[in-house]
């Protein structure tokens, strides 16, 4: 300490000497975090659920119903969130816990499954060569367990659960990774409405989610063209589809998967549909904490692995065999046989080998969830890798 007072003594001493400083320097000494003093805290599991492990410090009880947005995100000090995640030994993923084929907890059961919650394996396979090591958290898009809330506020580490990336989010406190769903929103009707197309619904009572993007864009969409219609909110997402499929409303609006997953969850599926005109585009994708620099290039290389690995036709079927004989040297640094892609993200280099071998390559994970063998059978569409033909638009940036 003796030291610390000498140095300022210094300092104000030599500051006195500048030319026309009539202020005395002022030195500041603050005691730097202990590693591993800023933990992340746990959020709620969904009901039914087995308890989740509480992370060493407790979580803010300052979560609200209409959770305030900071200026900026907050400045990261101490370790960073890969560090304190490789030191707890499993990662918190926030997710939906309600949309099956995208995130869905069957508490029957005791089993997460979906499109995202597979992101969140493959996320625990790049940091612990286990996809098994992570806990799911069901959030929702307004109360306690709001989705951007739980980011913000550590109680989830990453988020993978159907959410747009905007310019507006960007801004509020969050960074977003590569795109892992081209969607766009539209909506669902009674078969035997009579309604063929979005010009069909004027005057119509439309169901939608309060405070999303989906509301956003229906009311600017429509305004733009003129189309009168009577807007039904609805802040809990819990309630939107029920009162759709109980008359509430003549069509729900929202992103194009989610009414395909919502469809089959209907009293009787088959007397709606869901029309094929998108009124928005809506890249989904991963979002989580700024200012972590580390961290985003994890959540980005592991999504971006599963791409690559599907370009150049590595998949959960061929990828132990392509790990012992392949002599393509983009497959060799892809799963980690050259190079130390994998030790420069703080991950081990096969990385990439644990993701594709115990989760897959994207083209995996969309057809285990989503593909022609699910009752969702949703065509890829822009969702195929870029080389692959059929209009698609997936592309990652190479392993070199």
């Amino acid at each position: 300490m003796s030291s610390l007072l000498a140095l300022a003594l210094l300092l104000n001493g030599c500051a006195e000497l500048l030319p026309g400083n009539d202020q005395p320097a002022v030195l500041i000494v603050t005691a730097t975090p202990a590693p591993g003093e800023a933990a992340v805290a746990q959020g709620e599991a969904p009901p039914g659920a087995e308890p989740t492990p509480v992370a060493e410090q407790p979580a803010s009880n300052d979560a609200s119903e209409t959770p305030t947005t900071p200026d900026a995100a907050p400045v990261q000090v101490g370790p960073g969130l890969l560090a304190q995640v490789q030191g707890r030994g499993y990662l918190i993923c926030g997710t939906n816990a309600d949309l099956p084929g995208f995130g869905f907890y069957d508490n029957v059961r005791n089993r997460w499954s979906g499109f995202d919650v597979d992101f969140c394996r493959a996320m625990a396979a790049a940091i612990f060569s286990d996809a098994n090591a992570v806990d799911f958290v069901g959030l929702t898009t307004a109360g306690p367990n709001e989705r951007f809330a739980a980011v913000r506020e550590g109680r989830v580490d990453v988020l993978f659960r159907n959410t747009t990336w905007t310019l507006g989010r960007d801004l509020d406190g969050l960074a977003f990774g590569p795109t892992t769903f081209h969607d766009g929103q539209t909506f669902m009707v009674r078969a035997n409405a009579g309604i063929a197309n979005s010009d069909d619904l004027v005057g119509r009572r439309i169901c939608v989610s309060a405070g999303t993007t989906s509301e956003q864009n229906l009311n600017d969409d429509f305004a733009a063209r003129g189309i009168s219609f009577e807007a039904i909110p609805f802040t809990e997402e819990g309630q939107l589809y029920p009162a759709y499929d109980e008359g509430a409303c003549d069509a729900v609006t929202s992103d194009s998967s989610q009414l395909a997953s919502k469809r089959e969850t209907m009293a009787n599926p088959e007397d709606h549909i869901v029309l094929g005109e998108r009124i928005s585009r809506e890249p989904l994708g991963p979002a989580f904490i700024e200012n972590d620099d580390q961290w985003r290039d994890v959540v980005s290389w592991v999504v971006f692995a599963t791409m690559y690995a599907e370009e150049l036709r590595v998949d959960q079927n061929n990828v132990n065999q392509l790990a012992q004989s392949s002599n393509d040297p983009r497959i060799r640094r892809l799963l980690g046989l050259e190079g130390d892609f994998g030790q420069r993200l703080g991950l081990s280099n096969d990385f990439a080998f644990q993701v594709i071998s115990q989760v897959g390559n994207y083209g995996d994970i969309y057809d285990r969830n989503l593909g022609p063998s699910t009752p969702f059978a949703l065509d890829r569409g822009p969702n195929r890798a870029w080389n692959l033909g059929q209009g698609g638009v997936l592309a990652s940036p190479p392993f070199r």
